[in-house]
């Protein structure tokens, strides 16, 4: 009875985990792409990456970055803000979103920016203001340092750029049993990433859980993701932003518990020479800010941006 019981609980695992295995499987390009691929989605080869892109309204441009983890759909609500008077362009990283995996397996931060500076000449973009959360702040500062002819004006919200150098340490030390996430992903996973995110977790739409999941599972994405996380580094990045000569506009999240807002004070510091400063805080938003809290963020980064771009810092 005992054996019968335990072969029957055996098989009950397998079928478990099979199921999982086919619910949570790799998502074809092709078809990924037919679920989140619009009217506005572009796709053009940059050094042997497909990259997914968008290119929207008129006017001055502004390039928008998103978090690593994100995808650039999260953007929509700064799209909706923007775009009756700006030209807004914004894409998917490598390992992220419909862009996917770059064949290289080069995910670091040097990688990243090559890419992100290449993207930008060939779409011929000469003048931007440049916009970026979480990673993708790393990178338009970054940007910005590397082409101070290029940018107008840098927009940072919650950047996590001092975050990923208090964790330098670690990098490169992804255990291999973590990747067993390339091939068993459930649905719980970005969702509790997305629930730590929010300052209010019981606003957090189960849709975008739902499109975190899916593009997560895009085919090579989940593997790429862990290769950026065993490689990727923020870089020397106080001496870099204690460069920057152009106007900034910073935005945190006050219930931000990845890059915490005693962050913000720094980052004020850091900046201290840049010609303007602007700094907007949001009480009851989180580091997902963008996903929170996109619209409110956006109209005031609208605000910003149709104002003058020289105020003098406090």
């Amino acid at each position: 009875m005992l054996r019968r019981i335990l072969f029957g609980l055996a098989g009950l695992l397998v079928i478990a985990i099979g199921s999982g295995l086919w619910l949570w499987r790799d998502i074809p390009g092709a078809e990924i792409e037919k679920r989140y691929a619009n009217a506005a989605s572009r796709f053009v080869t940059i050094d042997g990456v497909r990259f997914h892109y968008r290119d929207e309204g008129s006017g001055p441009t502004v390039v928008l970055l998103h978090a690593n983890f994100s995808n650039m759909i999260d953007w929509d609500p700064w799209v909706e803000a923007l775009r009756d008077r700006y030209r807004v362009v914004r894409f998917d990283f490598t390992s992220h979103g419909l862009t996917g995996p770059d064949p290289t397996g080069d995910y670091t931060q040097e990688r990243t920016l090559a890419l992100t500076e290449k993207l930008i000449d060939e779409l011929g973009l000469e003048r931007i203001s440049i916009a970026g959360t979480s990673m993708g702040g790393t990178m338009a500062i970054h940007y910005t340092a590397k082409h101070p002819d290029r940018v107008e004006r840098l927009i940072l919200l919650s950047p996590g750029s001092l975050e990923g150098r208090e964790r330098k340490e670690r990098s490169g030390q992804i255990p291999r049993f973590v990747y067993v996430l390339a091939r068993f992903l459930p649905r719980a996973l970005p969702e509790a990433m997305l629930t730590d995110g929010f300052g209010q977790p019981e606003n957090l739409p189960p849709a975008l859980i739902d499109r975190w999941h899916d593009l997560w599972r895009r085919e090579g994405n989940r593997e790429a993701q862990l290769d950026r996380l065993s490689q990727y580094e923020a870089g020397d990045i106080e001496s870099v932003v204690r460069s920057i000569g152009v106007p900034v506009l910073l935005l945190w999240g006050e219930k931000n518990t990845t890059a915490v807002f005693t962050q913000a004070a720094e980052f004020r510091e850091l900046l201290h020479d840049a010609p303007s400063l602007t700094f907007i805080s949001y009480p009851q938003v989180g580091h997902m800010a963008v996903e929170e809290a996109g619209p409110a963020i956006g109209r005031d980064v609208r605000a910003w941006l149709d104002g003058p771009a020289e105020v003098p810092q406090g």
